[in-house]
C-alpha cells in the first residue's frame, strides 16, 4: 500500500510539473488511479527470479558510462532477440542500447529501472518502448497493462527528461485476430495511443506489417506466434526505421 502511494504521488507530481505550452509528462489520458494495479507497480512475483534474470543486463551498464549510447530499446524477450547483426545495420551509427529481458511484464521493467538500470549516465535522445505482451500471457487487464506502461512513460521521462520516446504497440500474437492474446493487445493498444503528443511520446504501431491483409500471422515471420523470426525482425525493423530516423534527427 505505502508504495502504491509513493508511485500515485510521484505520478500526479510529474503531471502538476507540466508549465504552459509543455507537453504534458507521461501520458495524462492514462493518469495514476487509486489503488494502483499491479501492473503498474514495480515489483515481481518473484524478485529473486528477476534479479536472476537481469544480473547479465545490470553487469552490462553497472559502473558504465553510457552517455555515448543515443538510442536505448526496452522491454521483454522480442527487444532482446534482435540479431546483432540485423541491429546493427539499423542503427549501429547511434550506439544503440538494448535493455531487453525475456519474460518481462510492464511491472518488471518498472522494478528493473528502480534496480539500477537506467543509470544516471543514460540520456538517449531515443527510447523505443515495446512491452506489455507477457502481460496478455498472465491474465492482466487491458486497462491495467496500460496504465503500467504509462508509469514506465513517467519513469523514464523523470530519469531522462530530453529523452523522446517511441512507443509501439504490443505486435500481433496468436494465428489470426480471435486469438484471445491478441484480443487484449488489441485493446491495450487503442489505450496507450492516447499517451502520444508527438512531442516527447510519438506512438507507432508496426503490427499491421507482421500480418496478412486477413490478419493472419505466419509461422514465418513469427515461429511461435509470439517471437519474431529473422523474417519477422526485418519487417519490424523495416516498419519502424524510417520513424526512427525522423525522431533521431529533430
Amino acid at each position: 500500500m505505502y508504495r502504491t502511494l509513493l508511485h500515485s504521488i510521484f505520478g500526479l507530481a510529474l503531471l502538476c510539473a507540466a508549465g504552459p505550452g509543455i507537453a504534458s509528462p507521461g501520458c495524462p489520458a492514462l493518469a495514476p488511479r487509486q489503488p494502483m494495479p499491479l501492473e503498474a507497480i514495480p515489483q515481481s512475483v518473484s524478485v529473486a527470479e528477476l534479479r536472476e534474470r537481469s544480473a547479465p543486463l545490470s553487469a552490462q551498464v553497472s559502473g558504465q558510462d553510457l552517455s555515448a549510447n543515443r538510442l536505448v530499446f526496452l522491454g521483454d524477450s522480442i527487444t532482446q532477440g534482435w540479431d546483432p547483426g540485423l541491429w546493427g545495420m539499423f542503427w549501429g551509427e547511434w550506439s544503440p542500447l538494448n535493455l531487453g529481458l525475456w519474460g518481462d511484464r510492464t511491472q518488471d521493467v518498472l522494478w528493473r529501472l528502480d534496480h539500477g538500470q537506467w543509470p544516471p549516465s543514460l540520456k538517449p535522445d531515443l527510447v523505443v518502448l515495446l512491452i506489455g505482451t507477457n502481460n496478455a500471457g498472465t491474465g492482466s487487464r487491458p486497462e491495467d497493462t496500460a496504465l503500467g506502461i504509462a508509469e514506465i512513460i513517467r519513469v523514464l521521462q523523470a530519469r531522462s527528461p530530453d529523452t523522446r520516446i517511441l512507443l509501439l504497440g504490443i505486435l500481433p500474437r496468436g494465428e489470426d485476430a480471435t486469438a484471445p492474446e491478441r484480443v487484449v493487445n488489441a485493446r491495450v493498444n487503442e489505450l496507450i495511443r492516447r499517451c502520444h503528443d508527438d512531442k516527447r511520446v510519438i506512438y507507432l504501431d508496426p503490427g499491421r506489417a507482421m500480418v496478412d491483409a486477413a490478419g493472419h500471422l505466419s509461422p514465418q515471420v513469427m515461429a511461435d506466434r509470439l517471437h519474431p523470426t529473422s523474417l519477422g525482425y526485418a519487417i519490424l525493423g523495416g516498419a519502424i526505421d524510417a520513424r526512427i530516423r525522423q525522431l533521431m534527427r529533430r
